[in-house]
């Protein structure tokens, strides 16, 4: 028999580790626990920050004696705790999704296991016989031992939840010395396969306290409604490892008067009534304040404060409620992720972004996928989200083993499976944001997760158990899956979900925000809407994990998997949250906020200003908000004022009239457009009063254009015809066409070359991440970035002082039988302006055409000094044709730059829709305006397409010297396909007939500005 090694032994969980119990401090006094004063609590001491270190390849080159007194560490090196040691210098950085980085032998780990022994000296001037001193450890990864003062004290492992040593009887006073040897491999990494970077040390924080032995050793609070959820029973259960005390218990309001007093005798449980108590939610997030007073006769042991929030979980047919509400979870998955320190966070970075998340409507976390820092439940008890707690436990690379349930069908795994969820579940027990207690995540389902879920339930019959893994919701109260289809010809869909489920559902996975996208986001939340059983779910997921660079120049990119040599690798799958790693809400996470708005404004009759006005909060009406109009003409404001909501109770609806201002003389060629602004009413902890909720945008008029007589200037027009070229020439410009490509090639504006190069045919883009699974195809079957033009006729004429040029050609690309019969027309006014007609046909082989097409629209090259761009169509930021919710109609100015959204893999970006004029302006006054035929989409870039694609980091990109615009008559949408849905059909760019159609113009914009000129009729 193969002998186990300590941090090889599934058998063992711990040694001499405490049993789990809830989180909480411990106080001397009333006033303490009140204001939270740890520096006056009985004894605590932070043991965070730099501790001696030593890196060694494997345990057993451990030197002799390394824990001992006397051992001599003066020539170790220096970490700071908490901190990840790969981020620190030492070992190797790894990303993968899904592979073990080393064989798959259960419980054996191999020989080279790289290993950290952190040492530190502490100072403890008293040492009182009446206390229990404990030493925590948050979190470290993978397995440790903990020494102190030459004595072996325990052993743990659970890299990502709490370990606590009774350490009274081996500390003194004076200097103690305090040792810990992590293990980067255990038994217990084989639990933990998680996309994520593998990442080493003690990375959560390490205290020293102490509590009193005659106090309570842990406590259970639970909430209870009567049947009308009127009025609430109170219980608390103590447990204490010595009995004979009294137990005050006192609840405090919001305000901070006494609601509850009742004391009794420290075996007996509280049951107390608790009359109309403001009831907890995420929308609302009422908490009383609890203080627990341990009296031994007339001596206070201690005082402990925790908060309270009334709130019911309960299961109703196939939905689950709270406080009596089938709510619907507006979700995201969060990692703990630092880009300079790896997993290492602080309450600080959590507050942030927790108040983000506020900010963004977000109203759910799901802890992916492993318990977090205690810190976590208690923001989220405060600000109001609903949280999902997850076991640390996953074993995703047994799914290429042929043996997926390897563990977790395997009876000797129990006590390993079983105490990751007991010790999260005790300590995060008394929290009421938590809404379900979760089982892990991606570990195929077997005995052992029924035997979890049988822990849960009689352990906490408060709350639901959630388990993606278990298929047919044989255990899980809820039915939950991951980026399901909303249309497909084979595999499950959210309509057969809909149909078929007898649970609630949940998407603990969707919406993949890899790079640009995710789209389709409104499609699932319209579900999610329309049943009631449809109970939401969390989007994939919250931060991008790039690791912060600095190149030799200074400038700051972010490493990815494989920047490393790490092999095997995930590359860039770990770039795919909402938030960019420098912490920039991407256009995901602002989509997202719109997507999931509090308030959802609808057109009933836009002429009338009639409008319907929905609820979407599950408990609250609509006082929080003030609701600001603001009335447009194009860019100029015309009227603001604010409007009295109807009182519409939570999933309600209302109808709202407006009168729009009256305008004496509506301008032609103008839009008209009204702002419903809903913003916050008064401050909140998230966020300050008049902070933007959400904005519904609609256009209410559009005046036509006035046809103004062409002006005739024969004599100003001349044609020149060289060997391959034609020369037209007008006051002050030269339009320059090659008669054998059959192209505009130039224009020259008094001697300044404007354009270039002039539109060419482009059905290409930068693939995005969501193209990842057609690229293939893309390249090598369809070879998509290789067009050819095939010119068959080129004709031109002078016709009423107007150069018309006409070309005949075939568009296609390498090796395709499938093509575009392409006809395109310029037509060249006596006044420069350029008028571009282009119409395809789909043609060929049409039944060899790719399913969907990146692009089709024309790109051309412009000066680079034309930088400041102007707009009118959707805005403000990027926006296609299945993420666009959150962008709006009206005019917009932006330089070049500030178009480039700077995704750490760089792609395509910066796209706009619905457009009916665009213009790229230089300093000096002058625009080169293009108005549409019918709206267009554009981007406008310092990088060609190619440029893009082959960078596979920002450092990476070089700008050209000149702008590369693009003018496209549609592009595909984005999908979510990197992992989920791929785009649907109505949002595909299809090989269909198409036609684009556009006038380019150059205009003084210094004494008359681009949008009066735009109005016009070009």
């Amino acid at each position: 028999m193969i002998e186990k090694k300590r941090w090889e032994n599934n058998q063992i969980d711990g040694i001499g580790r405490l049993e789990p119990r809830a989180h909480f401090d411990s106080y001397p006094t009333r006033s303490a626990a009140i204001e939270r004063d740890v520096s006056a609590s009985h004894f605590h001491l932070s043991l965070n920050g730099m501790w001696s270190f030593l890196f060694l390849d494997a345990p057993e080159y451990s030197p002799d004696g390394f824990y001992e007194t006397a051992f001599d560490c003066s020539s170790w090196d220096k970490v700071e705790v908490p901190g990840n040691w790969q981020l620190q210098g030492y070992g190797k950085m790894h990303y993968s999704d899904l592979w073990y980085n080393f064989p798959i032998n259960p419980p054996y780990v191999p020989t080279e296991n790289p290993t950290g022994i952190y040492r530190r000296t502490i100072q403890i001037e008293e040492i009182k016989a009446d206390f229990q001193y404990i030493l925590n450890f948050q979190g470290v990864d993978s397995a440790f031992e903990l020494f102190i003062n030459d004595v072996f004290v325990g052993y743990s492992k659970g890299a990502r939840i709490q370990s606590e040593f009774d350490v009274s009887n081996i500390l003194r006073v004076g200097s103690n010395i305090v040792t810990v040897r992590v293990f980067q491999w255990s038994d217990g990494t084989y639990l933990e396969d998680q996309d994520m970077w593998w990442l080493s040390g003690i990375f959560r924080d390490v205290t020293l306290y102490a509590r009193p032995v005659m106090g309570l050793y842990d406590f259970t609070v639970k909430t209870y409604f009567d049947q009308n959820y009127q009025h609430a029973t109170l219980l608390v259960h103590p447990v204490l490892k010595v009995r004979g005390q009294m137990i005050a218990y006192e609840l405090l309001d919001s305000t901070g008067k006494s609601i509850l007093n009742q004391t009794l005798p420290a075996k007996q449980s509280l049951v107390a009534e608790v009359n109309s108590p403001e009831k907890w939610s995420a929308e609302v997030p009422n908490l009383y304040t609890l203080l627990i007073t341990v009296y031994q006769g007339d001596h206070i042991v201690e005082v402990i404060r925790q908060s309270v929030g009334f709130r019911q979980i309960a299961l109703a047919g196939n939905t689950f409620l709270v406080n009596g509400k089938a709510i619907k979870l507006k979700g995201v998955n969060r990692h703990d992720y630092s880009p300079v320190h790896g997993r290492v966070t602080t309450k600080a970075n959590v507050e942030a972004d927790i108040q983000l998340m506020k900010q963004h409507n977000i109203n759910a976390v799901r802890t992916a996928h492993y318990p977090n820092a205690p810190y976590l439940y208690d923001l989220c008890d405060e600000y109001g989200l609903y949280v999902i707690d997850e076991t640390d436990l996953e074993c995703h690379g047994f799914e290429l083993t042929g043996d997926y349930k390897w563990l977790a069908d395997n009876p000797e795994w129990e006590m390993a499976f079983v105490n990751r969820l007991k010790r999260m579940l005790q300590r995060d027990k008394n929290h009421p944001s938590i809404l379900m207690w979760s089982l892990g995540n991606e570990s195929a389902f077997g005995q052992n997760f029924r035997k979890m879920a049988a822990y849960a339930k009689a352990a906490d019959p408060t709350r639901l158990v959630h388990y993606e893994g278990d298929f047919e919701a044989e255990v899980s109260d809820v039915y939950s899956t991951m980026y399901t289809w909303l249309e497909r010809e084979n595999g499950l869909t959210m309509d057969q979900i809909v149909a078929n489920t007898q649970k609630p559902h949940i998407l603990c996975e969707y919406g993949h925000a890899m790079g640009n996208g995710p789209g389709n986001l409104k499609e699932y939340q319209d579900i999610f809407y329309a049943h009631e059983h449809m109970q939401g779910g969390f989007i994939w997921e919250w931060f991008d994990h790039g690791i912060e660079t600095k190149a030799p120049d200074g400038t700051t990119y972010y490493k990815y998997g494989g920047d490393f040599g790490d092999d095997p690798n995930n590359s860039n799958f770990c770039i795919d949250g909402l938030l960019m790693p420098d912490r920039t809400p991407s256009t995901a996470l602002t989509e997202f906020k719109k997507v999931i708005e509090p308030v959802e404004m609808t057109a009933i009759d836009l002429q009338a200003g009639m409008f319907r006005l929905t609820n979407r909060q599950d408990f609250c009406g609509l006082d929080a908000f003030q609701l600001i109009c603001r009335y447009y003409e194009d860019d100029r404001l015309i009227e603001e004022n604010e409007m009295d909501i109807p009182e519409t109770a939570g999933g309600q609806v209302s109808e709202l009239k407006i009168t729009y201002p009256e305008i004496s003389q509506k301008q032609p060629g103008a839009q008209y457009t009204v702002h419903f602004i809903y913003q916050l009413r008064q401050q909140e902890k998230w966020a300050d009063a008049g902070f933007e909720v959400t904005r519904s945008v609609f256009v209410y008029h559009k005046e036509e254009r006035i046809s103004e007589p062409a002006i005739n200037h024969p004599a100003n027009l001349q044609v020149q015809e060289k060997e391959s070229c034609i020369l037209v020439t007008g006051k002050d410009f030269t339009v320059a066409f090659d008669k054998v490509r059959g192209r505009l090639d130039q224009m020259i504006h008094q001697g300044q070359e404007i354009i270039q190069q002039g539109p060419r045919l482009n059905f290409w883009r930068a693939p995005i991440d969501n193209d990842m699974y057609i690229l293939e195809d893309y390249r090598n079957k369809y070879f998509m970035h290789l067009g050819h033009e095939s010119v068959r006729d080129v004709t031109w004429k002078v016709e009423a002082s107007e150069f018309i040029w006409e070309v005949h050609s075939f568009f296609g690309t390498t090796n395709s039988s499938w093509y575009y019969d392409i006809t395109s027309r310029y037509t060249v006014s006596s006044d420069g302006k350029i008028h571009v007609e282009i119409a395809g046909i789909a043609a060929g082989r049409k039944e060899n055409a790719p399913p969907m097409l990146p692009r089709i629209g024309v790109d051309m090259k412009i000066d680079k000094q034309w930088n400041q761009v102007s707009w009118r169509g959707l805005g403000p930021h990027e926006n296609y044709a299945d993420s666009c919710q959150s962008s709006y109609p009206g005019v917009f100015t932006k330089s070049v730059d500030e178009l480039f959204v700077n995704y750490v893999v760089p792609q395509e970006n910066g796209n706009h829709m619905k457009c009916d004029w665009v213009s790229m302006n230089n300093a000096t006054g002058d625009s080169l305006l293009c108005r549409a035929d019918e709206e267009v989409a554009f981007s406008a870039s310092y990088y060609e397409d190619s440029d893009v694609e082959k960078a596979a980091h920002t450092i990476d990109l070089e700008k050209r010297n000149y702008i590369v615009w693009h003018i496209d008559r549609r592009q595909n949408g984005l999908g979510s396909n990197s992992c989920g849905q791929n785009q649907l059909d109505r949002y595909r760019c299809k090989f269909e007939d198409f036609s684009l159609g556009f006038t380019l113009s150059l205009e003084d914009i210094s004494k008359k500005s681009i949008v009066e000129i735009a109005r016009e009729n070009g």
